[in-house]
This record gives C-alpha cells, structure tokens and sequence, in this order.
C-alpha cells in the first residue's frame, strides 16, 4: 500500500505582499536614520557657521584706527583667524571643522535697513559684514558618513552652512533702543577742527587705559588726547554743554546724564531720537562753558567709554548758545580737573571704539567716529 506525501503549500499572496512590506519598511528606517543624522550635521554645521561669522564680525572694530594705524589686510587676517578658531568650538558630528580661505569672505552691505543686499568685496571701506561657510565635503572636512544606507550604496553625503553677520559702522543718529535703556551719550560738546586734528595726529599722549585694573594710569600708549574743555588756554571752539533733552538742563540733568546716559524722557523731547537731518546737521541748544559742579560725576566715568556730539559751529552766547552738531563720536574719559586756575582746568578725552545700541545706520561718510552697532546676524 503507497503512502502520499502532504502536498507543500506555497507561499501565497499575503506572504509575499509582508515581504515586500517587510523590505520597504527596512528601506524607509534605513533613509530615515541616515537623514535624520544628516539633518543634525546640518543644524551643527548652521550653528558652527554663525559662531564664526559673529565672532570675526566683532573683529570689525578696528582697533588699530585708535593709534592711526588701521591696515585693511591685517584686519583681514585677524577676522579669518577669529572666525576659524569659532567655528572650531562648535563641533560638527563631534569633529572641530575647519575653514579654508575662501570659506571667509569680508565685504560691505549698505542696505542694511531692507534686510542686506549683496556682498561687497570689491574692499569698500571700511567693512561691515563677515560671510562664513562651513563645510563636510569631499575636499573639506570629508562628507557626512552614512550608515544604513550604505546597504543602498551610498556611503556618505556632503553638507554645508553658510552665515552672514554684519554691524553698523556709520550712524547718522540714536534712538531708544529696542531694549528701552539709556544711550551712552554725554551732554558735552567738542568742535570739529579740534576733533579732525586730534585724528591727523594733533594731540598729547600723557594717559593710557589699563584693561587688566580697568583704570586710567600715566604714560603713552600711542592713542592721543584732547582737551574737552580748553577755555583759558587760548584754544578755539568754545565748548561747552548741550541740552538733551528739554532746553536749558540744570546741573543736576547734566550730571544725570554723564553718570547715566541720555533717558528714553530725555530723548521724546526730540521726538524720540537724535539724527542729523537731510543737511548733515543737528541744532541743539546748549550752555558755553562746563560747571564744576559736575566734576565729580566726570570724575567718576575716568576710564569709561561714552560718545560726544561733534559740532560745527556755535551761535550765541552763555545759556542760549545753539550748537550745530555734524557728528558723533566715540571716546574715553582719561583726566579730569575743572577747579582752580582757569587754564589748568582740564577733560581729557581720548578716542575710544564704543558699541552703541539705537543705532540709525546712515550711508553719508563723516557722520560718525568710533561707534558700531552691536553684531547681529543678517542671514
């Protein structure tokens, strides 16, 4: 008697739809593991890319135009070398990225008001805005490593950043900052002959500022002085305080004002913001002289960066003095002496580079000296 074998059941449709499910399932976990790695070395490149572009935008403040010494290619140099050592902070896939030389463009954006326009390079002067890419590309840091999708044949992919970062280098005026706070603008005038010598090379170099104890000592460090208040000395401008504010400041607004810069209040008595009008110019009115009655709250700012309206020219005499102011400028209290012998008394300022909030960029030259926005970034 033969015995019959079972017949073997073959696989049916069902099985074979869960095996293309099962293959397609693998397929999909497989991109979606290498994409999501890939989308983290993106954000870790973005973030690498802005670091550095901030950080050799700060490098903008020409430090070496204190001391008439600027030089556009070691300004150059100093911002690759800032923005490569940033950009080697933020780590990308664990990894310190590099940047090579054309990863770090330096330029000029004027439009700065619309939102940027295009990159500068051509060397417009002086610079306002840093480009930096970073890159895992073959030939720069080696692409991004794939992992399951190396199943599918692609061992890795390539992926870049790029960030732009930008101040204001020319102010045509101040207005409240976004913030609300005050503006580090003191109520004292200096003229403009006096000033644009003190640039030339017209000056004393009897005070330096000591960053390490944060105070002002004897002795030159190449950064000249003038004097803010020059009456008996035989020297031109009549200078003087300016009203800030509503006319006629007593005392005690002046003194306000040196201790604790220009108010929000101060600033609706102008419409809420300082600005040179369509001419270049800015009339305040103002008081010829300065009182000693505010000698110790000068005092008390010796070695602290402020910005001083810059006039033309000066009509009338005493309290109703109009000054006509055509530029503001960044500087630093170094000495200060306005008791005894009319020609003894003294404000010694010196150039200093200050960031100033409330900034109205202005595409005029000569508007401003020494003062820049704070760094943000533009895209």
């Amino acid at each position: 008697m033969r015995t019959r074998r079972p017949r073997q059941k073959r696989p049916g449709g069902i099985a074979v739809l869960s095996a293309v499910m099962l293959v397609a399932l693998v397929i999909m976990l497989t991109f979606a593991v290498d994409v999501g790695y890939l989308c983290i070395a993106r954000g870790e490149l973005q973030r690498s890319a802005d670091a550095a572009a901030i950080a050799g935008a700060w490098e903008l403040i020409d430090s070496g135009a204190l001391t008439r010494s600027s030089n556009p290619t070691q300004l150059q140099t100093n911002v690759r070398n800032i923005a490569g050592q940033y950009a080697g902070l933020n780590s990308v896939l664990r990894a310190s990225p590099q940047l090579c030389t054309d990863d770090v463009v330096v330029g000029r954006i004027d439009n700065l008001d619309e939102g940027g326009g295009e990159l500068d390079t051509s060397g417009a002067s002086p610079p306002n805005a840093v480009r930096v890419r970073v890159q895992r590309t073959a030939n720069q840091n080696g692409e991004v490593p794939m992992f399951l999708a190396r199943i599918m044949g692609l061992d890795s992919a390539a992926a870049e950043a790029e960030a732009t970062a930008v101040l204001v280098t020319s102010f045509s005026g101040f207005q409240t900052p976004a913030n609300g706070g005050n503006l580090d603008i003191v109520p004292l005038a200096l003229d403009l002959n006096t000033w644009n010598g003190l640039l030339a090379g017209v000056g004393t170099d009897n005070w330096r500022y000591d960053a390490g104890t944060n105070r002002v000592v004897a002795g030159s460090d190449n950064v000249l002085e003038v004097n803010l208040y020059p009456q008996g000395t035989g020297s031109p401008g009549n200078r003087g305080t300016v009203d800030i504010g509503s006319s006629n400041n007593s005392t005690a607004d002046i003194a306000r004002q040196i201790l604790h810069g220009v108010s929000p209040s101060d600033l609706a008595h102008h419409g809420g913001k300082l600005e040179l009008d369509a001419d270049g110019e800015l009339e305040l009115n103002g008081d010829t002289g300065i009182s000693a009655g505010v000698k110790d709250e000068l005092a008390s700012i010796i070695g602290k960066k402020r910005i001083v309206p810059i006039f033309q020219s000066v009509v009338g005499p005493g309290n109703n003095a109009t000054y006509t102011i055509v530029q503001f400028a960044g500087i630093r209290i170094m000495e200060v002496r306005l008791t005894g012998a009319a020609s003894s008394k003294r404000v010694m300022i010196q150039p200093a580079n200050c960031v100033a909030h409330g900034a109205i960029p202005s595409s005029a030259a000569n508007t401003s000296s020494f003062v820049y926005s704070p760094v943000w970034l533009l895209r």
